[in-house]
């Protein structure tokens, strides 16, 4: 009972530690983002050279897009650190899974403990685990150690034996799946509100330009074409960012069903390869005591 209790307590503070960092990364990147962003549309492309008479409160100069995109009005930095914030996950996920995947082929790995259990070369398979590393390889090795342990275990049945290393590895990819799932939920979030704060934006430039057109009295169509324009750098800014989220989102799902399959297929290899290699036994009959 105090060693279930142990092993139970580690995992929580596993996972604890798992979702602490994941949430902590995201507290720095999410501010810091859209403070850089804020920043670039202040002092680059709200720089007075991009503008008439070299004041950003005129039109752009022909051709700048630096100009016309700040005046796509206060939404544009939000739209900007929506896309920068795709970005800096999408490294990050890329950096994690492939420290996930271990320093080399995930499936040339798979085989290759396949191929150590069916020479019965237990310790064999476990240094490779130690030598590939990473979440599929620690699964891996935490059902190869309860499967040295259950060799080694006189008390339980056949099936009880490969239910006990079945449930260690249920265990193990447990905690090892919220590492490699933390902090999708920005990128899909992203990919839900990306398009919306670009149609908020858009419909307050049209407002603005409508309201500018009415204002003066008289149609001026520089004035009306300047505004869609503005306006639409929103919508434009919206969907870049959304159509990222969602092509990064779907791509790292992916690649994280290749990983627990990969996981899955090594746990259904090592739970065969016990049942094959060890006889149906029983406990052991005590003798009765009279």
């Amino acid at each position: 009972m105090e060693k279930k209790t142990a092993v139970v307590s580690k995992n929580a503070n596993v996972e604890t530690k798992a979702s602490t960092g994941g949430s902590v990364f995201a507290s720095i990147v999410i501010p810091l983002a859209i403070l850089v962003c804020i920043l670039i549309y202040i002092f680059v492309l709200g720089n007075p050279a991009n503008f008439e008479g070299g004041s950003n409160e005129n039109h752009p100069l022909p051709g700048n897009y630096l100009g016309i995109v700040y005046k796509g009005g206060y939404v544009v930095p939000v739209l900007m650190s929506l896309v920068l914030m795709v970005f800096i996950f999408a490294i990050e996920r890329v950096l994690t899974i492939s420290k996930a995947k271990g320093s080399k082929s995930v499936p040339a790995f798979v085989r290759a403990i396949s191929a150590k259990l069916n020479q019965r070369d237990i310790n064999g398979a476990i240094a490779a685990c130690d030598a590939q590393k990473g979440s599929v390889a620690n699964v891996v090795k935490s059902g190869l150690l309860k499967y040295k342990e259950m060799q080694n275990e006189p008390e339980l049945l056949k099936a009880e034996k490969i239910a006990a290393i079945q449930k260690e590895i249920e265990e193990s990819t447990a905690l090892e799946l919220p590492m490699l799932e933390k902090n999708l939920v920005v990128i899909s979030t992203i990919a839900s509100i990306s398009t919306l704060v670009g149609l908020i934006g858009t419909v307050l430039g049209m407002i603005k330009a409508f309201s500018a057109l009415a204002a003066a009295g008289t149609p001026d169509a520089t004035a009306l074409s300047n505004g869609i324009s503005e306006a639409l750098i929103n919508t434009a800014l919206g969907i870049t960012g959304s159509a990222l989220a969602i092509i990064a989102y779907n791509y790292f799902t992916s690649k994280i069903d290749e990983l627990t399959y990969s996981i899955d297929e090594a746990g259904f290899s090592i739970i065969s390869t016990f049942a094959a290699q060890h006889e149906t036994t029983g406990a052991p009959v005590r003798p009765q005591t009279v």
